[in-house]
């Protein structure tokens, strides 16, 4: 839960179609570390405080407007004072003019340039989207995680107690499979979203039969690649002289990875239908 994760740069030009002006000499090894993109407004003008080199920098059509109120040889100055910053890249928006003074001095301070036609403030908030799931603290729960006329359950509870069932009887009644077994789990924007390791996406293990591939035997309409949890059911055996709320009056939570989130919990007996 305390490690901290990466985004490769390569990986982010990629995704947004970036256009490569010129990539920095470690371009393939470069990691944003943090989720927030920044417009160096202020620092053209020499603030510096509290700059945080770590973001990517965008200029778009209102920095571009404010550097061209100076003659080249001040441009060229507080161009180069922003990239001698060592930021992971700049990124000129809008389809403005790539001036020279931005290659030369990415090629100077060796800063990756990038292009794009798109807006400032679109391509600011699909980046900082991209960025903050990448970096998105997480962990992975035993359970079984399904979407159930569009809320998202997280199956939890002790092995065998009748999670993976449950989750074949909800699939031929419509309902869609994310994850079985293992539930990789982020938290974000104090929602939690969970998918499947890569490894078992799409399958589900039933003790007696074997492992099955949900997406041949149900069709693609029977799986998701991930889903938002919205409530944690916890299944366990049934103990005598044990009370349990069939109402629903009193409220229970479970918190993961900070993030509360409403929880049930369901006495299990043989026979019975979970579902």
């Amino acid at each position: 839960m305390d490690r901290e994760y990466s985004y490769k740069l390569k990986t982010l030009v990629e995704e947004m179609k970036l256009n490569i002006v010129y990539p920095s000499t470690d371009y393939e090894k470069v990691n944003i570390l943090t989720g927030d993109v920044h417009r160096p407004g202020l620092q053209l003008t020499g603030f510096y405080d509290y700059f945080d080199p770590t973001r990517i920098q965008l200029i778009g059509r209102m920095e571009t407007a404010f550097l061209n109120k100076f003659d080249e040889q001040e441009r060229r100055a507080k161009i180069e004072v922003l990239l001698s910053k060592k930021i992971p890249a700049l990124i000129v928006c809008h389809d403005v003019e790539m001036m020279q003074v931005y290659i030369e001095a990415a090629e100077k301070y060796d800063v990756s340039l990038f292009s794009t036609s798109q807006n400032t403030s679109n391509i600011m908030s699909e980046i900082i989207r991209i960025i903050k799931s990448a970096l998105a603290p997480r962990v992975t729960r035993h359970g079984v995680l399904v979407e159930v006329y569009g809320i998202g359950l997280l199956l939890m509870g002790e092995s065998g107690v009748g999670k993976s069932e449950a989750a074949i009887e909800l699939l031929k009644r419509g309902h869609r499979l994310i994850a079985d077994d293992a539930v990789e789990i982020k938290a974000l924007a104090n929602t939690l979203e969970g998918t499947a390791p890569e490894l078992i996406r799409h399958y589900v293990e039933l003790r007696g039969i074997g492992v099955i591939d949900v997406r041949q035997i149900f069709g693609v309409g029977a799986i998701k690649a991930r889903q938002n949890i919205h409530l944690i059911v916890n299944l366990e055996p049934w103990r005598e002289g044990m009370l349990y709320d069939r109402l629903g009056i009193n409220e229970q939570h479970m918190t993961i990875l900070g993030v509360d989130v409403s929880a049930v919990t369901i006495p299990v007996k043989p026979g019975r239908n979970l579902a």
